[in-house]
């Protein structure tokens, strides 16, 4: 059976107007419509033909039409249009593929949509920032789950951020956004704090730990992943991680401890910097150019504990004294050499701190290069 249109196929739509023969006819409409062959009156009259179908009373007739031109770049607009709206099974290939609706037909047809033709719209193999932003929006659960699943979707921070705000407890929604290929690191950071929440639930809930014991397991889960996170932002991403962090109370002394054991200058000068009100051009001269004197007045106006300043001291030592070489296994030896210098002081702490110390610093070695 030819899957193009003749004047054949119009005959029989004349004289035979079963609804087996106009979905068949509907069936090979998609070719024709975007034919190179077709003469411009030709054209008009499979449009005309397109228009009778999408308003023919057999449903079949319709689906068999809207899988045929879902993608046809003739099709009519008020025809797609039509289609959007009708019953679903004729409506998800429009809404899915069709080229000729415009973002603002599909930001109006989002708001008023069922879940299933907002999945669609969602699941397009392009979605535009407005689009998206209006998914996000008014979208249901299901449909901004496909939305940040789907790598043709731009997606804005603001959106990211309406997204975790509207649906900070469905799972679908959050696991869609962490495996989007990039996330500004602010809204990255905010994903780690609310899964190492529901992290501390199962643990108390499953393994019967204490309250206070969980709580330092997901403390450390929340560094490890937010030291990852910082690794691979611009200083403009950094800075506004941080100071999100500082906003919310989670730039804790012991996750700045971790970063300068472990290599994150970038955060480390970032986080003393939002702690102290001083430019980080500034604190990068105090950290490494002013001496023993510098490190001690920036310490002390950070309000870190006293407690944890020799460590601080020996990293930041270890980093004028060596630096980076550049080659390989440069952060290994680097974290080894902290932890040696942190040892040798020992006497300096009190034992509760060397214990605390170790377990930070032992757990940095755990740290994925």
């Amino acid at each position: 059976m030819s899957s193009t249109l003749s004047h054949a196929d119009v005959a029989r739509l004349l004289t035979e107007p079963s609804a087996s023969t106009r979905a068949e006819l509907a069936g090979k409409l998609g070719t024709e419509l975007d034919s190179p062959k077709l003469a411009a009156h030709e054209l008009e009259l499979a449009q005309d033909i397109v228009r009778i179908l999408s308003k023919d009373i057999e449903t079949d007739v319709r689906v068999a039409l809207a899988q045929s031109v879902r993608s046809a770049r003739h099709l009519p607009r008020d025809v797609a249009l039509r289609m959007a709206e009708d019953v679903e099974a004729v409506s998800l290939p429009i809404l899915g593929h069709s080229l000729v609706l415009t973002d603002d037909d599909l930001v109006a047809i989002v708001q008023r949509a069922s879940v299933p033709k907002q999945t669609a719209i969602a699941a397009r193999p392009t979605v535009s920032a407005p689009l998206s932003d209006a998914l996000v929006t008014h979208g249901a659960e299901e449909a901004v789950a496909a939305l940040m699943g789907n790598a043709g979707a731009r997606v804005s921070e603001p959106a990211l951020s309406r997204a975790i705000e509207r649906f900070s407890e469905s799972d679908a929604v959050k696991e869609a956004m962490v495996r989007r290929s990039i996330l500004p690191a602010a809204v990255a950071e905010r994903l780690v704090a609310l899964v190492s929440r529901r992290l501390q639930d199962h643990l108390v809930r499953h393994h019967k730990l204490p309250a206070s014991a969980a709580a330092d397991l997901v403390m450390r889960g929340r560094e490890r992943s937010v030291i990852r996170l910082s690794a691979g932002s611009d200083d403009a991403d950094l800075r506004e991680m941080v100071a999100q962090m500082h906003h919310t109370g989670r730039l804790t002394p012991s996750l700045l401890v971790r970063a300068i054991c472990t290599g994150d200058l970038g955060f480390f000068e970032a986080g003393m910097a939002e702690l102290t009100g001083i430019k980080v051009e500034n604190v990068q001269v105090l950290l490494h150019d002013a001496g023993p004197n510098g490190l001690v007045a920036l310490y002390r106006r950070s309000g870190m504990p006293p407690e944890l300043f020799n460590c601080v001291r020996a990293a930041v030592d270890v980093v004028n004294e060596t630096g980076f070489d550049g080659e390989a296994h440069e952060l290994e030896r680097y974290r080894a050499r902290v932890i040696t210098r942190v040892l040798t002081q020992a006497e300096d702490f009190d034992p509760g701190d060397v214990d605390y110390l170790v377990d930070k610093l032992g757990d940095a070695l755990n740290l994925a290069a």
